[in-house]
């Protein structure tokens, strides 16, 4: 007979042993399951299985159709086979992602609604989702293409971005819109049609790098944002090439503009700021607008066959402009004021096609300084109805009394020691 104490160590033992199971299957049950690859194929319903997934899958779609709008409200992968389209309702944006850490690539994208104010997208990046990678997708005829709203440290890479042509300019929305995205990088992308090409505004240390822009009112368009870089980005046939505003610190190198309507690059209150290695070219209005910007380095651009290289006003003060070339412009530099702007620095000025000078010494800085404008530019800009008299005697006898009393000349921009060749410059096409 077995005695009490024996038969109370066994039960006890028997419910700790049970208590420990139900423990173990619960954990079991509690514990995430292995992110793992579920290949979907056309017709599936693929918000249920984002739905189902755990964070790190992937979710491969097939070639094919398959419906949207979706969002993505965890942290994976949505990647599409050659062919693999998914197409919204014409209400809202076709994909939203909420959750960081996300990547779509490989999908063409259509069908986003056409409400400016509710920034539809083909993929809408809400702040939440920081670290989003949209890489490799085709987004044709939606509003927006990508809409990064807050999502900081981002990747808008390798994408084909067709915006609408079926809407008037004011109503169309950019290839990439950007609002307070700090970190992010848009590069490598094709973007046509629509309004703004990649559009800023409050954000700060973006890189803009090798896209490529036609058919827009701005290829590239800078609002508030500070610290950025844009690199190696061609322009052509846009409204305006890049418009820098209202920003301070940029580097804006190795881009080409050519056969932009109005500016190749326009310079609205940007400060302590790099433009180096551009290349506008050809452009139906001005190559360069600086207005009211300060401390900026301008140097080793291509300003060529725009009908003013320079258009320069509003007070704009310590920027040094060296080792441009000015070739070809019917009016190199347009600057009305009557304070003088010296244009070299460290003996070295800019290359002016229009200066017929000598280099007796061979050191490769003409002899003479160099004045682009006179007073009769300075008259014909005041007033231009004086346009009628431009090629009268009065005109020729200003210029004859000019040349030989230098006193009369006006105030305005001096490269005192301007170059006989122009530099090379780093941007592609050039």
């Amino acid at each position: 007979m077995r005695r009490p104490c024996t038969r109370l160590g066994e039960w006890l033992r028997g419910r700790l042993l049970g208590v420990l199971l139900v423990a173990a299957a619960a954990s079991a049950a509690a514990a995430p399951a292995a992110a793992g690859e579920r290949r979907l194929e056309p017709g599936a319903d693929l918000q249920a299985a984002i739905g189902a997934a755990v964070p790190g899958d992937l979710l491969r779609l097939a070639s094919g159709r398959y419906r949207g709008p979706v969002t993505i409200d965890r942290p994976l992968t949505l990647a599409g086979e050659p062919g693999a389209r998914l197409e919204g309702d014409g209400e809202g944006s076709v994909i939203t992602v909420t959750a960081p850490g996300v990547t779509v690539s490989g999908l063409t994208v259509v069908g986003s609604g056409i409400d400016v104010p509710g920034m539809d997208s083909a993929i809408f990046v809400s702040q939440q989702a920081s670290g989003a990678v949209i890489r490799g997708n085709r987004l044709e005829n939606n509003l927006f293409g990508v809409y990064l709203h807050g999502a900081a440290d981002s990747l808008v890479a390798d994408n084909v971005i067709l915006g609408r042509q079926d809407l008037r300019l004011a109503e169309a929305g950019n290839g990439v819109s950007i609002w307070n995205a700090p970190g992010a990088e848009v590069s490598g992308n094709r973007i046509r049609h629509g309004r703004d090409g990649i559009f800023v505004n409050t954000s700060k240390r973006n890189v803009f790098r090798d896209n490529d822009f036609a058919g827009l009112r701005f290829a590239i368009h800078y609002m508030y944002t500070h610290d950025s870089r844009v690199l190696g980005n061609r322009s052509r046939g846009n409204h305006v090439g890049f418009a820098l505003m209202y920003s301070d610190r940029l580097e804006v190198r190795d881009n080409v503009s050519l056969d932009d309507r109005d500016h190749g690059l326009l310079m609205n209150y940007v400060n302590s700021s790099a433009i180096t290695g551009n290349l506008v070219r050809d452009s139906a209005g001005k190559c360069l607008f600086i207005y009211n910007a300060h401390k900026n380095r301008i140097a080793a651009n291509r300003f060529e066959g725009c009908p003013i290289g320079i258009h320069f006003t509003a007070g704009s003060e310590r920027n040094a402009v060296t080792g441009n070339a000015f070739v070809g412009n019917r009016t190199q530099v347009k600057y009305v004021g009557t304070r003088t702007v010296e244009w070299s620095a460290e003996g070295r000025g800019n290359y002016w096609s229009d200066n017929a000078a000598f280099d007796l010494d061979g050191d490769g800085v003409a002899d003479r300084a160099y004045r682009p404008n006179d007073l009769a530019d300075e008259l014909l800009w005041r007033y231009p109805q004086a346009k009628l008299l431009f090629n009268s005697p009065a005109i020729d006898v200003l210029r004859f009394a000019q040349s030989r009393l230098p006193a009369l000349l006006p105030g305005g921009v001096v490269d005192s020691a301007p170059l006989m060749a122009p530099p090379a410059v780093g941007g592609p096409d050039s």
